[in-house]
């Protein structure tokens, strides 16, 4: 029998703590079988085992809350060292240049032999990133200028690579979503049950985002298009974060607070129904690294609305994909919404929506990433 290839696996979270990053480590490392992962992570509340096998995926928890996070660079390279002197390592890969690259370099430079690769899924301002990091700024280079090899989630976080001195190979894969599930008709019993639990009406307009509420996804510019338009249009969030607070106060300020509804954090296998419910998907982000909500609201059928940062424009172009809005700008927001409600648009829309949906299954498909990131394994360690 072939002898599996071994990676090692630097992320500062993990399930149950997930977001992006963490779902595309699952879904890439369960598609692959002749490779094996370990993960190195931080116990976040300190309450999960220490080591435990998750899909393909055998992970190792060091450390513990806030402090874990600041001493993984140091714990999580020693931990990666002592699993490689017992089984040796073909390669490393760190989850985003944060605490994971830190770690990652610092094994880099005791075990300079073993290929590292870096995969950038940085949705905050490049701009902010360089600010927060400026007292380590020299070292945070080096995340970048000791990889081997760097794959980004889209065309913007490869140019940031290249802004922070990275000269090596660079492959643009975007994250996955599920299609299965997006792409799925709703469950009839389920829809039925969130209208009545969301008074529901039919002749309301819903629009509808799924969003951590922080300022850089634009939530506010949402929220204060709604007195431009109708009194029947609805705001759907789903998401929880800081932000939360001074959004309800906007609400209220600008006297929408029953036309909004917070909806909170739900489960990733319900957000389908809960975009069945919507007419139109909006999220007018300031900044953003790829951003996998609006390739699930493409494949559920939905018209996108979204300003053209980051990594958003290699998927949504203005009336072929989706449709672009002014950042900041709830009268542009305000424009675009309108514009898809026009019955004399619908025709045009529908042709729309079909072919961002088309565009979601073709190239945004788990199966079709997890080959793709197979074969930069395979280079890796070429």
């Amino acid at each position: 029998m072939k002898t599996k290839s071994r990676l090692l696996i630097f992320s500062v979270a993990y399930f149950p703590f997930v977001g992006g990053a963490e779902v595309a480590i699952k879904q890439i490392a369960d598609r692959i079988s002749d490779w094996e992962f370990d993960l190195v992570t931080v116990n976040l509340d300190g309450k999960q085992p220490k080591v435990e096998k998750i899909g393909n995926v055998t992970v190792y928890r060091i450390g513990s809350g806030t402090w874990g996070k600041y001493l993984f660079p140091f714990l999580g390279a020693w931990k990666g060292g002592q699993l490689h002197r017992a089984r040796p390592y073909q390669a490393i890969w760190s989850m985003m240049a944060n605490y994971a690259g830190f770690a990652a370099l610092f094994f880099k430079r005791t075990h300079p032999q073993v290929p590292y690769l870096l995969t950038l899924q940085e949705g905050d301002p490049i701009d902010y990133i360089k600010r927060r990091v400026r007292y380590v700024y020299f070292w945070f280079k080096q995340i970048f200028a000791k990889a081997d090899y760097v794959q980004a989630i889209s065309y913007y976080l490869g140019d940031f690579a290249k802004s922070m001195g990275y000269e090596g190979k660079i492959s643009v894969i975007p994250n996955g979503v599920d299609l299965k599930l997006f792409g799925a008709p709703i469950d009839e019993a389920e829809g039925q049950k969130l209208k009545q639990q969301l008074d529901w009406r039919e002749n309301n307009v819903y629009l509808i985002t799924t969003s951590r509420l922080v300022i850089k996804n634009g939530i506010a510019d949402v929220i204060e298009a709604l007195p431009l338009l109708p009194e029947k249009t609805h705001f759907l969030i789903i998401g929880s974060g800081p932000e939360e607070m001074n959004l309800r106060m906007l609400t209220e300020e600008l006297k929408v607070a029953e036309r909004v509804h917070f909806l909170g954090q739900q489960t990733y296998e319900s957000l389908p129904n809960y975009l069945h419910l919507a007419q139109i998907f909006i999220r007018p982000s300031l900044s953003e690294g790829m951003g996998n909500s609006f390739i699930e609201a493409m494949a559920a059928g939905l018209p996108v609305i979204a300003t053209p940062v980051g990594g958003i424009v290699d998927f949504l172009h203005d009336q072929e994909t989706g449709w672009v809005c002014g950042v900041q700008d709830p009268e542009s927001l305000a424009r675009q919404i309108n514009h898809i409600l026009d019955p004399n648009k619908q025709i045009e829309v529908a042709q729309i929506v079909d072919r961002a949906r088309n565009l979601a299954f073709k190239n945004y498909s788990w199966d079709k990433v997890a080959g793709e990131m197979k074969e930069v394994f395979n280079q890796l360690i070429r």
